[in-house]
């Protein structure tokens, strides 16, 4: 059987260059449907079981974040349900995968991917549950369904906003959010319930569902960076944003969440608002005693490494987080996960992975509790 590569489905994102040999394959991380950005990859590749592939990426030194191919490992999967690393290089300007398969079929991408099809298994399943309920808020650019999870009495004194996949390439964000939902609904688990004594929980598990399915990185089916809309949606360009701010208008926040992926770091880190003009002293010591109770709460989580402090601008109030701090006055927090590994505690099977993004989202309520409590 001839080598054949094929990205015709849900996330799939590769432009295949030459196929000479299963040795001698060469392709290109395809762009944002809308935008320039070149980063995400998800495909298969048949007929090369028990042979050694060589797959190179030719332009992925022209990659958004091109840092982010440094100690980075491929994920790859048999069956789409396991993935594991697979040997991968970079040069500065080429990235390679070398690979041989057991099978006849396996799939290459970024990052373990999380399907629209799991999306929605994961609403469904979750309004099962007497604590939950599933409400349509609108719907994306291109139609599809922009849905938000309840969990909680909403006569409940305070209000969590937690959302996730504003870049719909950070697939470990939705991972996350599974986690913290499964643990949220789960009448066992006491972090939950007194969580839910304290706050009903306002989840959006994806907010960029056009971007997901296309397989884009960072944008929506407008081209729009969802993470810099928020002062400005409109219904045309950023209906994501524009639908979800208006209903945390509605609701109020007291503590809201922005769940993503980095690139670059191998680290669990949070950004806060610290760069606001008006960001008091009072809220500096509410983020900080969070972040400390999520190191406790998680040894996945640390504060060493992160981003750097960076100076006012008016690009701040475009994003979540900052956005939410200045609207509310309430605690908010872009928290990031790796693609690569997390060096605190390596895994060179799997590095970071979905699973890990689950832990860590169950790990967040009691971090969460503790700052409803003060």
């Amino acid at each position: 059987m001839s080598i054949k590569i094929s990205s015709q489905f849900d996330a799939g994102a590769i432009d295949v260059v030459s196929v000479t040999s299963a040795g001698d394959i060469d392709v290109n991380i395809r762009k944002d449907s809308h935008a320039d950005i070149i980063q995400w990859f998800y495909f298969r590749v048949q007929g090369a079981q028990a042979t050694e592939l060589t797959i190179r990426f030719l332009n992925a030194g022209k990659a958004a974040y091109a840092d982010g191919w440094q100690d980075y490992q491929a994920v790859a999967s048999y069956d789409r349900d396991t993935w594991f690393r697979v040997p991968t290089s970079f040069d500065g300007d080429v990235m390679t995968i070398e690979h041989t398969p057991e099978y006849d079929s396996v799939y290459y991408a970024y990052f373990e991917p999380y399907s629209w099809e799991r999306h929605l298994s994961l609403l469904d399943s979750a309004q099962l549950s007497p604590l939950a309920q599933l409400v349509d808020l609108g719907s994306t650019v291109e139609g599809r369904d922009m849905n938000m999870l309840i969990v909680g009495d909403e006569d409940a004194p305070k209000k969590v906003w937690v959302i996730a996949r504003q870049h719909p390439g950070e697939t470990m964000a939705e991972w996350f959010v599974e986690g913290m939902l499964e643990a949220l609904l789960d009448p066992a688990d006491p972090f939950a319930s007194q969580c839910l004594k304290e706050a009903v929980f306002y989840v959006v598990p994806n907010m960029n569902p056009d971007g997901s399915v296309r397989g884009n990185l960072r944008t929506n089916a407008a081209g729009a960076n969802l993470n810099r809309e928020w002062n400005t949606p409109t219904m045309e360009r950023s209906p994501e944003v524009f639908l979800v701010k208006q209903k945390m208008l509605e609701t109020g926040c007291d503590l809201f969440l922005d769940i993503h992926g980095d690139e670059g770091l191998p680290y669990v880190f949070v950004a806060g608002s610290d760069s606001l003009e008006n960001f008091t002293p009072e809220q500096k010591a509410e983020q900080e005693r969070f972040i400390e109770d999520f190191k406790i709460a998680s040894p996945d989580f640390q504060s060493e490494f992160g981003y750097p402090d960076a100076p006012y601008t008016p690009e701040v109030l475009t994003m979540g987080s900052p956005h939410a701090t200045h609207a509310f006055g309430c605690l908010s927090l872009t928290l990031e996960m790796p693609f690569k590994d997390n060096a605190n505690d390596p895994d060179p099977v799997n590095g970071w992975n979905g699973a890990r993004s689950m832990k860590l989202g169950a790990a967040i309520l009691q971090p969460v509790l503790r700052a409803l409590r003060r």
